[in-house]
């Protein structure tokens, strides 16, 4: 069989995952404040976007003031069309004419025409969708910068390392001494702890092991006091020494701390040599202390949690679920900038940079218009899923899966999965993430509806809280919960009592018989 060359036309489809694809995926999966700093590096970037300001005017959620009312409203009643949600405000437009007359823009880049959310999945009446709308007025909103206060001059706080360093050039003028402090000091790690064996660093600089004792009993006297310890018992020693409550039985102590771990009380007492009242004072002293002392060092701030759904009961009874106005980010593209600037453009590079970001603004804008839609469609389900949470509590929480919400929405469960990463839900009961509501089934005995695992968490911190004088075994809690109807291995409620940091029955017995909570501090 002999071989030829040919050419052939074939036809194929095949998934292509475009910029902008990835694009609105990432700005799905992100948080309030992720997404906020990718809009702002946009509009670092494009000059066809344009920040929608709060000039002096007001910006207001879309509500659905007659929801639920008996009086003929838009609101939902028993046996109406399923709800949907409702994306404009009875006076959007003419606050639309008045922003495209200010800015010179098209807001129809930044609102589809299609506004509907779609029909909510049938059940639970009541539940009313919507999104915020804005309203602008006034003028200008430049930020100068005596408008900062004094928060915006505020001077870095030093780091650990820094902090140690300064304290070293003070303490000593002998260069052997210095060099040596400083290779001590860059061994510190963020705790406050030496990391590194003293025989190593005593041979990378070439220095005898007594100088370099020498050397870190100097840094151990700086603050923060317990610093470049190289065990818990040896910072918590350094701090008991600074506040002169460092004796022979407090030694003893700290040399067994496994046995304060375990709340053996009884060895603790026989070997520092104290009765229970003094061995009560010592735990306290010891509970004062900071075990990790480099912790109020060159650590960054927690960000503040953003809650991007806000949920509120509403009058007949029902629940009204809004996107919180803070978390959106407002872009629009401008138009008429797009249309001047394209009448100047003369060579093809320009053309073709002035092209890639008119095509990215209206992306960014319909990506976070898309987002906002998505985030609105999860949330309301997930309340319609959990509605007696929100009623009674956590006892109440049913067990829901990924699935069930990307069937009843219509969405693939990846995409629900995205929308719950770093989303929080502002409720009656607390601010709660939005996969705090998702939670394993546990099987119920006898064939009853299945208990969420959040839910039986719950009932055994409240048997253990509530025991009295006496304990309750892991075995005593799996009778009591398979009474209740919660069909539960022993395994798997020491697993739930071990994730709630709660001790075993034979360390809080020993706690109690040893030594009452209440005096161990």
């Amino acid at each position: 069989m002999a071989l030829s060359m040919g050419l052939q036309l074939r036809q194929s489809q095949s998934l292509v995952m475009t910029p902008q694809l990835l694009q609105a995926i990432k700005l799905l999966q992100f948080s309030a404040l992720e997404v906020s700093a990718y809009v702002e590096a946009e509009l670092e970037r494009n000059p066809l976007l344009e920040r929608v300001e709060d000039e002096g005017g007001t910006f207001e959620a879309a509500r659905s003031d007659d929801a639920g009312s008996d009086d003929g409203g838009d609101g939902p009643a028993a046996g109406d069309a399923p709800i949907e949600g409702d994306w404009a405000s009875p006076d959007l437009e003419t606050s639309r004419e008045s922003m495209e007359a200010r800015l010179g823009s098209d807001l129809g880049n930044c609102f589809d025409e299609d506004r509907s959310l779609g029909p909510a999945p049938a059940g639970n009446e009541g539940l009313t969708l919507t999104t915020p709308t804005w309203t602008a007025t006034g003028g200008g909103s430049e930020t100068h910068e005596e408008d900062r206060g004094l928060d915006g001059f505020a001077a870095a706080k030093p780091t650990l390392r820094e902090a140690l360093l300064d304290q070293l050039s003070v303490a000593s003028r002998d260069p052997g001494t210095l060099l040596i402090g400083r290779l001590l000091i860059d061994a510190v790690d963020e705790a406050g702890y030496l990391s590194e064996p003293l025989d190593t660093l005593a041979a990378r600089v070439g220095a005898p092991l007594a100088q370099v004792e020498a050397c870190l009993c100097l840094i151990q006297t700086f603050e923060p006091s317990g610093v470049a310890a190289r065990s818990l018992s040896e910072c918590l020693a350094i701090q008991l020494c600074d506040l002169h409550r460092f004796d022979p039985a407090m030694e003893a102590l700290l040399s067994r701390l496994d046995l304060l771990a375990k709340r053996d009380f009884p060895a603790l007492q026989h070997l520092c040599g104290v009765d229970e009242e003094d061995l009560a004072d010592m735990v306290r002293e010891i509970r004062r202390l900071e075990p990790k002392p480099g912790s109020a060092y060159g650590m960054e701030p927690a960000p503040p949690v953003v809650p991007d759904v806000l949920l509120r009961a509403a009058a007949s009874g029902g629940w009204i679920v809004e996107l919180n106005a803070e978390a959106l980010p407002r872009v629009l593209v401008n138009q008429a900038y797009y249309s001047r600037i394209q009448k100047s453009i003369k060579g093809e590079g320009e053309k073709s940079f002035i092209q890639n970001c008119h095509q990215t603004a209206n992306w960014l804008a319909r990506s976070l218009d898309q987002r906002a839609k998505t985030i609105l469609k999860v949330a309301g389900e997930i309340v319609r899923q959990q509605d007696s949470f929100f009623l009674h509590g956590v006892a109440h929480l049913r067990p829901l899966n990924l699935r069930t919400v990307a069937d009843a929405i219509g969405m693939h469960e990846s995409t629900v999965s995205r929308v719950t990463s770093n989303k929080y839900m502002a409720t009656p009961r607390g601010l709660f993430e939005l996969k705090y509501f998702f939670t394993t089934s546990i099987a119920a005995s006898g064939g009853g509806e299945a208990h969420s695992a959040e839910a039986v968490r719950h009932r055994i911190r409240g048997m253990i809280d509530a025991e009295g004088a006496g304990v309750l075994s892991d075995d005593a809690i799996v009778e009591r919960l398979r009474t209740a109807g919660v069909d539960i291995a022993r395994r798997t409620v020491a697993k739930y009592r071990e994730s709630l940091r709660i001790p075993s029955s034979v360390e809080r017995k020993r706690e109690k018989t040893a030594m009452p909570a209440r005096r161990a501090g």
